[in-house]
């Protein structure tokens, strides 16, 4: 009778035991990418798995997870569910996430499984496609989960359609298309370390939390289930920058250049969610400022980087930069996408006096003074049957694509604009650290396709708004104010108030 393996030995027997060295290919064609970026790796049996998940085990644990999940969303739906929000309000934040972070998930999953053909080990060859696996799950579970309010509220349609096309959208796509177009080491520090260790829980814990509190029990339960995969992937990205440290003494400066471009391109897509937070949750759980200080400054600069200096890393270029504007950064950009709204599938409303009182306590030393004016003058125009728009189309960073909307370091009454001159033209950002990620690799952002651009060209449906919308994929009701809106339409109509 065969003896039975301690559990460390079965796990080795079935995942790694399974790889094999090529005899009749050389090693280099078989793994063809993991060389060109400078990157030196000795030993691949080196890697540690800190999950020690077989096959088997994974998909039983995510089976679980997913039945509990839609018996959740079969509950809400037959319960009317979506009458029970805090607000009509709420779900213009649903559709922002649906639009900007599903396709991402997405995006992962294909990358994620490239990885786990192409990475010379067994250990990271197998740990990719768990997560792989993972943000597949994730792409498929949000979307059920929001397309059942897809059948009430406008919105919700051609979200992929529109992450490929809109202006704000091209925030997040554009990171993903930069992390893709990187080598397989240089994706791992991007995604892995820098966005899903370094700034996921900006995320997934405090705007989750705020579905809970805004009574949206589906998008809590998919993203605390999603939380718990997230768990994993911020393992797996404390193990690659470990394991590529360790390899080799060479490695440093590489990874240190590599976190310092990925938490600043992380760090500025993490802005709307920013917005999202302080201004699109009817009922608020915390600020940005909040989440910000407990997520990233305690638990990142407080604890991650006093342990990563052991191997000669240091803090993220431009890290403070990030600190000084976390007073600012969420009211600049919502107030961006309250002017340019007209163009965007969701709606935006001026703050509710109860909710500039909260702004105003969690920001008392901005708020009042730069920010509070500008919805007052909004409200006004508002009461006298008019809104406000911006007029025009805003300049774009050539990096992170976000309109010219951030302040200098230190004046919040400056815009900050930055500039490069590469082969005879200009190329302007919305801070130095956008600037210095551009001056790295020049070659590479000058391919940037930028909205604004594009409309000018003629390659967006036409010069009109009309026109462009509609190349967009927006229709008639997805977007405007929140008075006479659609869903504050649908949404009297179905609590039977309406009139």
């Amino acid at each position: 009778m065969a003896k039975k393996l301690p559990l460390k030995q079965r796990y080795a027997a079935l995942t790694r035991d399974l790889h094999w060295e090529p005899t009749y290919v050389p090693a280099k064609t078989v793994f063809p990418y993991t060389e060109f970026e400078g990157i030196k790796i000795h030993d691949w049996s080196k890697w540690e798995d800190p999950f020690r998940l077989t096959v088997d085990a994974y998909h039983k644990y995510q089976a679980e997870k997913d039945r509990r999940l839609y018996a959740v969303l079969d509950g809400f739906a037959q319960s009317q569910g979506h009458l029970t929000l805090s607000d009509a309000r709420y779900l213009n934040a649903m559709k922002l996430f649906l639009q900007g972070v599903t396709p991402l998930e997405y995006q992962a999953h294909r990358h994620f499984m490239f990885l786990a053909r192409h990475l010379d080990g067994a250990g990271p060859r197998f740990a990719a496609l768990c997560q792989s696996i993972d943000e597949l799950r994730h792409a498929q579970t949000q979307i059920h989960t929001l397309s059942g309010y897809n059948r009430y509220y406008p919105g919700f349609h051609s979200f992929a359609k529109m992450h490929d096309r809109v202006w704000y959208l091209s925030v997040p796509k554009s990171f993903f298309d930069d992390a893709l177009s990187a080598g397989p080491f240089e994706f791992l520090i991007a995604i892995s370390f820098s966005f899903e260790y370094l700034l996921t829980n900006l995320l997934f814990v405090p705007f989750m939390s705020g579905a809970s509190f805004n009574g949206d029990l589906p998008s809590m339960t998919f993203g605390f289930s999603a939380q718990s995969d997230e768990s994993r992937h911020m393992t797996l990205g404390l193990e690659a920058i470990k394991f590529l440290l360790e390899q080799d003494e060479g490695n440093v400066p590489i990874v240190q250049e590599w976190i310092d471009k990925w938490f600043w391109r992380g760090y500025r897509l993490a802005t709307l969610v920013a917005g999202m937070m302080d201004y699109m949750l009817p009922k608020k759980v915390m600020s940005w400022k909040e989440a910000f200080e407990l997520y990233f400054e305690e638990q990142m600069l407080g604890g991650l980087f006093p342990d990563l200096a052991y191997y000669g890393i240091q803090p993220p270029r431009h890290v403070q930069h990030a600190v000084d504007e976390k007073d600012l950064v969420s009211h600049q950009v919502y107030w961006v996408l309250y002017q340019f709204s007209f163009a965007a599938a969701f709606t935006t409303t001026v703050p509710e006096p109860y909710e500039m009182e909260w702004l105003a306590a969690q920001y008392p030393k901005t708020f009042d003074r730069y920010y509070a004016p500008l919805w007052n003058r909004a409200r006004e125009i508002q009461q006298g049957g008019g809104r406000f728009y911006f007029q025009g189309l805003p300049q774009l960073c050539q990096t992170c694509q976000i309109p010219m909307a951030f302040t200098e370091p230190g004046d919040p009454t400056t815009i900050c604009q930055r500039h490069s001159v590469f082969r005879g033209e200009r190329f302007d950002f919305c801070s130095d650290g956008c600037k210095w990620i551009f001056d790295r690799e020049p070659e590479k952002y000058v391919q940037a396709w930028l909205p604004v651009h594009q409309i000018y060209q003629g390659n967006c449906g036409g010069p009109s708004v009309p026109e462009v919308l509609a190349w967009y994929g927006v229709t008639d009701g997805d977007n405007g104010e929140y008075l006479g809106s659609p869903e504050q339409a649908n949404w009297l109509r179905w609590h039977g108030t309406e009139g």
